[in-house]
């Protein structure tokens, strides 16, 4: 994994934040040497698109202003051949940080970090400056939802690079005590707990605890973001009560930003469910697994029906009832990644269980063949379809088999659906 930057912890709430991550210790490895290193204009696949390398020439580098590693800190001996502003010690944290977020911000990262043009007039500079400005917002923005994705789908060191790019990028932006520097310290600290870098993770939440405790207006999403990390790195520590309070916390802000029910506040009860789960509660464990299961499933439904509403005619729409609102805003990638990771545990564990429950596992798989409709991975979508239906053709009740049945007619309706 590429060493990740350090960010000291602080020790009182006055205490103020460090201007820019400092580099943390390297873990010893072999040395890259320059000469080890591809020569000029070779590449090699990674990530999306074509990595280049470049080794730095030492008598070619300006004086004065020593180059350093994207991810470490240390002193540079490459550089992005496609770029050309962005170094690093070794080929094993260029491929980390390509993979990561830099072959997607690569060509976006050269007007951020070249110098700027000559103005003619006031003017001009004035949007020019509001144009850079606009950019690294942009960039925040690209690298926080990156880092995100990766965080949900359990990739967590591949996380890291994107996440230093957001916090960097928000430094820059906002200064570095904002709160709009929390979201990536959090991300930063839930990927070293993935990882099990705990006290790299306790840095990375000291800092964001540090700006949150200071900060008087901060917001209930923000609050509760902060309190579910603390809670999975108490629970990674073994200090499961610790952990319950923090997650029980996370629940409450959750539910006063975006109500009981609602995805946001799935997270929280999901991770407690866990730690019930772990302590071999099974009971509390199951009941939370069923709440996260029913606010994925009914907001899944939610968003089919949406989709199947605007394709009916706006006289067959009034006929509706007044209870359907056309205002669910459709998945981003992070959620997609969040939904899969969640269900999917879920799954495993209602199909381990001693004790069968198939109406509740054929929730769970009824929601997962929603989620594959809704990213239009039909032919996952069906099989899982086909896997509820025959489990709740089995039981009394038959009204979710009815639900199941016309999300199957539903996914065969779609082109290229496999016959």
């Amino acid at each position: 994994m590429p060493a990740a930057l350090s960010v000291a912890a602080p020790e009182a709430a006055t205490r103020p934040a460090p201007e820019t991550p400092r580099p943390a210790p390297r873990p010893r490895r072999k040395p890259c040497l320059l000469g080890d290193a591809p020569r000029p204009g070779n590449s090699c696949r990674g990530g999306g698109g074509r990595m280049n390398v470049q080794p730095l020439v030492p008598l070619a580098l300006p004086r004065g202003r020593p180059l350093r590693c994207e991810l470490c800190g240390g002193p540079a001996q490459l550089r992005c051949g496609a770029c050309r502003i962005t170094y690093y010690c070794d080929v094993d944290h260029q491929k980390a940080d390509w993979v990561s977020i830099h072959g997607k911000i690569c060509q976006l990262l050269i007007p951020v970090r070249t110098s700027f043009p000559l103005f003619n007039s006031e003017k001009e500079r004035k949007h020019g400056m509001e144009q850079l400005l606009y950019r690294k917002k942009h960039l925040v923005d690209l690298t926080h939802k990156v880092a995100q994705k990766f965080v949900f789908e359990g990739k967590h060191e591949e996380a890291i690079p994107a996440a230093l790019h957001s916090l960097r990028f928000s430094i820059d932006t906002c200064g570095p005590d904002s709160m709009e520097l929390v979201p990536a310290y959090l991300i930063l600290a839930e990927a070293s707990t993935g990882l099990g870098h705990l006290t790299q993770a306790e840095e990375y939440l000291s800092q964001a605890q540090w700006i949150v405790l200071k900060t008087s207006d901060c917001s209930n999403g923000i609050q509760s973001k902060l309190h579910r990390n603390l809670g999975l790195l108490n629970a990674a520590k073994g200090n499961f009560e610790e952990s319950l309070y923090h997650l029980a916390t996370d629940i409450y802000f959750a539910s006063c930003a975006f109500g009981t029910h609602d995805i946001s506040t799935s997270g929280g009860y999901f991770h407690m469910a866990n730690v019930f789960f772990r302590q071999n509660k099974m009971d509390i464990a199951d009941s939370l697994y069923t709440q996260v299961t029913d606010i994925w499933h009914a907001y899944f439904s939610r968003l089919i029906q949406v989709q199947s509403q605007t394709l009916i005619s706006p006289a067959e729409i009034n006929i509706l009832s007044e209870e359907v609102e056309i205002s669910e805003e459709p998945l981003n990638e992070a959620q997609q990644a969040e939904a899969s990771q969640v269900l999917n545990a879920i799954l495993d564990i209602r199909e381990q269980a001693p004790k069968q429950q198939p109406a509740k596992t054929a929730n769970v798989v009824h929601a997962l063949a929603m989620l594959h409709y809704l990213i239009l991975d039909l032919l996952k979508a069906h099989d899982l379809g086909m896997k509820a239906f025959l489990i709740t053709k089995q039981l009394p009740n038959q009204d979710a088999s009815e639900a199941i049945h016309r999300l199957l007619k539903l996914i065969k309706s779609k082109p290229f659906c496999a016959k």
